[in-house]
């Protein structure tokens, strides 16, 4: 019988696995939050044309995640591609912060190939460093609470680029742009600090990352194949659970709206582009005390239930909150609480459900393939971030938003309002229709977590 009291992770590498998702996602806030604000202003790019370039670049680089999972097959391990993989991070987040005289076709050219290089060097990192949670634990109770408790640094890390960005550019030489006089909206960052705050974010979250290759181990067996993409085809099509989770991703992908809009929102309802970590605030506290919850949720409800029930209040309160208005300071400020108590909960259910699924997977076919699985996960959840920024941006651009203004039209405000609160709650509501007819969960998941402890208990120790 499995050992349901044995515990395998030790606080220290729970901290570690945390902080290092915590470095890694500082890196992604910064650019998700900063990039398009960057082409913009310092560098003159058409704001809808720069929301086009990053959903196609991201739609190329995912070409590359199925093959850094097939070499993750190959190889049978998994950290070693983090360490390969953080130097390559530093360097590119570092250059697509980097200005060039460049102008037209060769601007958006430029553009491309160094966001392409940056989103290859974090897929190389970005899939084992996920799918290592799937293997530090063969407890699946243990492992829902690392992933809950890592998904709390790694929402932390998103935000924490717009409070570290004015602290930077507050020690800066000349960047006392953001300490205003006589209430004076402030005026945008210059080229000079848009790369000091990259270099600086850059080389934290990439030190904080490496804490994963020291500190964490693989436990679970996981032996080297020789695999090819027949093969992991073949293996998606005999996940079926996992491709539920897949497509719910995408139904949802509008979510990640707020992620890319956060300077533009700030700026537009705010009147202060450095107040972005003000008006993401509210929502982050939210997401982060979801994500506290999702364990006592699973246990209490299930995962499939809590899933549902997370998203269709999301539906509601982002509704709610649209409806209610930004007029008021403090009550936009409550209303973003409430709305973002959505995503923390629903930014950690896919990747339980996809450790969850590579357990399944191993008792259907006696193999793991975290690298398959969590390439296709990550590939998700890049295209569909893309796919959220592209539109969002879209929507800004339509409403006419102008960086140079000091104050907005208030119809570039309803709109720009419309797509940050109220329409990741609608895409919240598409996403539940997959998870329906997803069954890993109660009383199955732990029967196939008990008997594939018992296959463990007598297969060989895992390769070093």
């Amino acid at each position: 019988m499995a050992n349901s009291t044995k515990k395998f992770l030790s606080a220290k590498e729970v901290a570690a696995y945390s902080l290092g998702l915590f470095g890694f996602q500082l890196i992604f806030g910064y650019l998700n939050s900063y990039q398009a604000e960057f082409y913009m202003t310092a560098m003159g790019a058409n704001l809808a044309v720069v929301g086009m370039l990053i959903l196609v670049v991201k739609i190329v680089s995912a070409v590359f995640d199925p093959i850094v999972g097939n070499l993750i097959e190959k190889k049978g391990k998994l950290k070693p591609f983090i360490l390969l993989s953080t130097p390559l991070l530093f360097i590119t987040a570092v250059w697509v912060f980097i200005d060039v005289p460049l102008s037209g076709a060769w601007l958006y050219i430029y553009i491309f190939f160094t966001f392409l290089l940056f989103s290859m060097s974090a897929s190389l990192g970005d899939i084992p460093s996920q799918a290592i949670a799937s293997v530090v634990t063969p407890d699946p109770t243990e492992r829902t609470n690392l992933i809950s408790l890592s998904g709390i640094f790694k929402a932390a890390g998103l935000t924490a680029a717009a409070t570290v960005v004015p602290i930077v550019c507050l020690i800066v030489p000349g960047g006392s742009q953001f300490i205003t006089q006589n209430n004076e909206p402030d005026t945008p960052m210059s080229v000079g600090e848009f790369t000091i705050s990259a270099l600086v974010i850059a080389l934290v979250g990439c030190a904080l990352f490496l804490l994963i290759y020291f500190l964490n181990k693989e436990r679970v067996p996981y032996y080297a194949e020789k695999t090819n993409f027949r093969d992991m085809i073949g293996s998606l099509k005999n996940n079926k659970p996992f491709m539920l989770v897949i497509i719910s991703c995408f139904l949802g992908f509008g979510r990640q709206i707020q992620t890319g809009i956060g300077i533009q929102a700030a700026n537009t309802l705010l009147d202060s582009q450095s107040l972005a970590f003000l008006i993401g605030l509210p929502t982050a506290i939210g997401a982060l005390i979801s994500m506290a919850m999702t364990p006592a949720l699973i246990k209490k409800i299930g995962e499939k239930k809590t899933y549902i029930g997370v998203s269709v209040y999301g539906f509601a309160a982002s509704m709610i909150s649209f409806f209610v208005g930004y007029n008021n300071f403090w009550v936009m400020m409550i209303f973003l609480f409430l709305t973002g108590l959505q995503f923390g909960v629903v930014n950690i259910m896919p990747l339980v459900m996809t450790a969850d699924t590579v357990d399944y997977y191993e008792y259907k076919t006696g193999k793991r393939a975290e690298g398959t699985f969590y390439a296709v996960l990550s590939l998700t959840i890049k295209v569909t971030l893309a796919l959220g920024t592209a539109l969002g941006l879209i929507l800004v651009s339509v409403s006419k938003y102008n960086t140079e203004l000091l104050m907005q039209a208030p119809a570039t405000k309803d709109l720009i309002y419309f797509a940050y609160i109220a329409a990741p709650g609608i895409f919240s509501l598409l996403s539940i229709f997959p998870i329906l007819k997803y069954d890993i969960f109660g009383k199955r998941k732990a029967e196939i977590a008990e008997e594939l402890q018992k296959i463990r208990e007598t297969a060989k120790p895992a390769k070093e």
